[in-house]
């Protein structure tokens, strides 16, 4: 695998070949396995995101504590309104983002992609790209993961994805690079477009700490998945309009990294800052506590 923008884009170029058939290159020498078998994976993978995404779109949610039950049959029902800012698709975006993290926290099946914390970002990008192109198939929409892939590895390579070392950035902002460059391919942009667009869904999102109310898997992480979803998509319409990130993806990667370090250990999974850290928040995490300790 190449870890460089540069690299990558001339590689790719001289070779004729996608991101997506690197990364299924080196896929089938790391782990011996055969080329039928890994889209197999990827494609029960793909069943597994699509059913999270639209598990809770229509029916109340039961969460194991409570905190987030039914936010994305609610945001689903205001954007059958058609009055919505941001239009009916984006708003059903963020309610297919919602129901995979309902689901999650009702320890149904999702895929971590890559974490629990960020599981409804790419799942909700892929649904919404169905709702625009019914008639894609399957094996399209696997190598759109695939090129997910790609940006996950070079992501991996200079930062992480753990929100405990680098924030809801690193959780959060990684799947919505991962998912803005999946989606440049599918609507057709070419490497250096999804690599701007994985790289201004970084920068949208640098810096953003992971405070989790009782230190739970739900709030604020909810609002940053659908959020974050909403960020793949505008940061794919910039790079396919031709706006590019001055800074090469492997250096956003790095100051990623470098901002993550950076961060108070309050701010990081530690529930001891940030809206965790609210009089409310306290309120919430002592009356969970006090709840489950009966």
């Amino acid at each position: 695998m190449i870890y460089y923008a540069d690299e990558l884009l001339k590689y790719c170029e001289e070779n004729n070949t996608y991101l997506w058939e690197l990364v299924l290159e080196d896929e089938l020498e790391v782990s011996n396995d055969t080329k039928e078998s890994i889209y197999e994976k990827l494609s029960e993978m793909l069943a597994v995101m699509e059913k999270s995404a639209n598990k809770y779109l229509n029916e109340d949610s039961k969460t194991g504590f409570g905190l987030i039950d039914g936010y994305s049959r609610v945001a689903n029902e205001y954007a059958k309104k058609g009055n919505s800012m941001l239009g009916e698709k984006n708003v059903r975006t963020m309610a297919m983002a919602f129901s995979t993290l309902e689901l999650s926290s009702s320890m149904g099946k999702i895929v971590a992609s890559p974490t629990a914390g960020s599981s409804g970002i790419i799942p909700a990008v892929i649904a919404r790209y169905r709702m625009d192109d019914p008639e894609v198939s399957d094996e399209k929409l696997i190598e759109a993961l695939l090129t997910a892939v790609g940006v996950g590895k070079i992501i991996g390579r200079f930062a992480n994805f753990s929100g405990a070392e680098g924030g809801c950035q690193a959780e959060c902002g990684s799947a919505a690079a991962m998912a803005s460059a999946a989606l440049v391919y599918l609507k057709g942009g070419d490497l250096e477009q999804s690599l701007n667009a994985a790289s201004i869904a970084v920068v949208n999102i640098l810096g953003l700490v992971c405070d989790p109310v009782a230190g739970l898997v739900e709030y604020p992480c909810t609002f940053r998945n659908a959020s974050g979803a909403i960020n793949a998509v505008l940061s794919a319409d910039l790079a396919m309009a031709g706006i590019k990130s001055l800074v090469p993806f492997e250096e956003v990667c790095q100051a990623l990294n470098d901002v993550g370090e950076s961060m108070s250990f309050r701010l990081k999974e530690t529930a001891l800052g940030g809206i965790a850290a609210t009089r409310t928040g306290e309120r919430i995490k002592r009356e969970f506590y006090e709840k489950h300790n009966q």
